[in-house]
């Protein structure tokens, strides 16, 4: 009996021990499982969809990929005010004195996550976009200063920019208005101000080495937002479309060395170009290895 009773208990003893290697065996497969998915995600990561949950899934055309990004430093309360000139004011001269009121935001200071961006940044700091009849905007460091604006009518949109050039995108911050500078009087065709109005930012000029790497696209919309089944911006990059259906900044890779066109397009839900002046617009800049 005694030798019965030892022998039941060693084969006992042999399956618990056969079970725990199993379960070990088990263990290890799922550890496997999940590095691997873990590297996955990196990889996926590496390839500029995800970041923290802040970038948007890539398009790709042409050679191009295009996604948006937005991780950046939020100023809520960031207010921009145009104190001068007064909207439909008439301008003697062809210089015009600009006078802004700025609040919760710093002029001409780094934005604080401005090391963290990988494309073009301004070493002067924030600043303050202004833009007359959608043409390349001027940056300002300082609230006040003069313009040099050839005698006409003029649609004058001014908004707060970080330094790496992004604008803020909340109603405070931007300034829209017309002004007749010289001997210019109201056009038949006025401006609709309630109008819905797309104008363009970036990219602007000349990029070289890094900054040439990610170029950054932003624009400002009046009047409108965007959605999938709302309005949306028809980018064409060097002839390639990508329909953008979110209000955010969108990060450009891809771009060749030499000029490279982007035309904008603010279009309905049935793909039609809006109604309204500047909702079209086309620029070329250029890129340089040094």
């Amino acid at each position: 009996m005694k030798k019965k009773h030892l022998s039941f208990m060693a084969i006992a003893a042999l399956l618990v021990a056969s079970a725990c290697d199993g379960n070990r065996s088990t263990t290890t497969t799922t550890e496997t499982s999940t590095s691997t998915a873990t590297e996955h995600e990196m990889d996926h990561d590496t390839a500029g969809v995800q970041h923290n949950g802040t970038m948007g899934t890539p398009m790709e055309k042409g050679g191009l990929k295009v996604y948006s990004y937005s991780n950046s430093v939020d100023f809520p309360d960031a207010k921009l005010t145009l104190n001068k000139p007064e909207n439909n004011a008439k301008v003697t001269g062809d210089s015009v004195r600009f006078e802004y009121a700025v609040e919760n935001f710093q002029l001409s200071q780094q934005t604080p996550d401005a090391a963290k961006h990988e494309h073009a940044n301004s070493k002067e700091g924030q600043h303050i976009h202004n833009i007359v009849d959608n043409e390349p905007y001027t940056a300002h460091y300082k609230p006040m200063f003069n313009k040099a604006i050839k005698p006409s009518q003029h649609v004058v949109l001014s908004f707060l920019s970080r330094s790496y050039h992004e604008s803020i995108k909340h109603k405070g911050a931007y300034d829209l208005r017309m002004i007749n500078v010289g001997n210019a009087t109201a056009s038949a065709n006025k401006f609709d101000e309630n109008g819905q109005h797309l104008f363009y930012s970036r990219p602007k000029g000349e990029y070289k080495g890094a900054d040439a790497k990610k170029v950054m696209l932003d624009f400002y919309l009046v009047n409108t937002t965007l959605a999938k089944d709302g309005n949306k911006v028809r980018a064409t990059i060097n002839g390639n479309e990508f329909i953008l259906d979110q209000w955010l900044p969108y990060l450009v890779e891809g771009l060749p060395m030499g000029e490279n066109t982007f035309k904008l397009e603010l279009i309905d839900s049935q793909g039609k170009v809006v109604p309204g002046p500047y909702n079209t617009v086309e620029r070329k800049i250029t890129l340089k290895a040094s």
